[in-house]
């Protein structure tokens, strides 16, 4: 059983603001590497690769810690249920905003349950676990942690279930932090301020005051963290698609990915290793030489794929030794 509400709300704490500042300076570090890669303006999509994909769960599963840590901090004494939904509204209607203008700027990979979303539905499923004992609230954010592994099943892969992240495969969306295992580290939170609640109380972080001018900037920042996150990747596209509409893509954009791809392709018609990946550089240069590397990001017409596919069996027989290259 929840407590009642409690009366005043406790004072905030600078630390806790600045850590939130730390990681909407990383996740904007992440976005902008994001942007890069998806408008071609760097080699190779750094955020699409595995070191980029375990820097992307490392800041949110961060975020969803200190939520956890908050809503102890906020709410342990008893709920302000005013605070709650208050909370709960704001969060939630981002997240819609967030729906809503994903879907007509990437219908295909719109997000539907991205990290605010997973915020707003952990905070409400988090209240009760602020006051069951702290080894019950450990025990139950290892078993949420767990659970994909555990229960994943086909059946699960229904839309309507698949913010539950209990299914077989991963949907088509550009930023998925299902309930499941995120919920989990909002107990974690909750677990680790409970269990530390006395000390975090007399901590020195806890009375270290924002004097500096950056240190308030940062705390400033941490209190006002959903507009940031609202506003910064907005922004930073924005800007960036119009340095990419003056400079066009990278030269060397998509390179590394064409050529494992064509390797890929080559070997499995037969090619030989070797020869497919003498061929791979073979073919991505004189697609540059003949104007037509950029062309084919967009398309390429009948007479261009014509072309393309010259070159391509040309490159390979010359890696060959069979004829001269292009």
């Amino acid at each position: 059983m929840m407590p009642a509400s409690a009366s005043a709300p406790p004072p905030r704490i600078d630390a806790l603001d600045a850590a939130r500042a730390a990681c909407l300076l990383a996740m904007a570090a992440y976005h902008l590497v994001w942007d890069l890669g998806y408008l071609r303006l760097i080699p190779e999509p750094v955020a699409m690769s595995p070191a980029g994909k375990v820097a992307a769960h490392a800041i949110a599963g961060s975020f969803l810690v200190l939520v956890g840590i908050g809503l102890v901090l906020a709410h342990g004494e008893g709920i302000r249920w005013r605070s709650v939904l208050r909370r709960l509204a704001r969060i939630a209607g981002a997240a819609l905003l967030i729906t809503a203008a994903t879907w007509f700027a990437f219908p295909q990979s719109y997000i539907f349950f991205g990290i605010l979303h997973c915020i707003a539905l952990s905070s409400l499923l988090a209240l009760p676990f602020l006051f069951v004992p702290a080894p019950l609230a450990a025990l139950a954010a290892i078993l949420a942690i767990a659970a994909p592994h555990l229960v994943a099943h086909p059946l699960l892969d229904a839309p309507a279930l698949l913010f539950l992240g209990l299914g077989s495969r991963v949907p088509q969306t550009n930023d998925y932090v299902p309930l499941l295992p995120w919920f989990g580290l909002v107990l974690a939170g909750v677990a680790t301020a409970r269990l530390a609640r006395t000390s975090i109380a007399t901590a020195p972080l806890a009375r270290w005051r924002a004097r500096s001018r950056p240190a308030r900037l940062a705390v400033g920042a941490g209190r006002h963290s959903l507009a940031i996150y609202l506003i910064h990747q907005p922004l930073l596209l924005g800007l960036l698609t119009g340095l990419a509409a003056v400079t066009g893509p990278h030269p060397r954009a998509g390179l590394a990915a064409f050529h494992a791809e064509y390797r890929g392709h080559c070997t499995r018609t037969g090619g030989g290793e070797a020869a497919c990946r003498v061929a791979a550089r073979c073919v991505s240069q004189a697609l540059r030489r003949e104007g037509l590397w950029a062309t084919g990001a967009r398309g390429f017409t009948p007479a261009e794929r014509a072309r393309a596919q010259a070159l391509s069996e040309s490159c390979y027989a010359a890696a060959e030794g069979t004829a001269a290259p292009p």
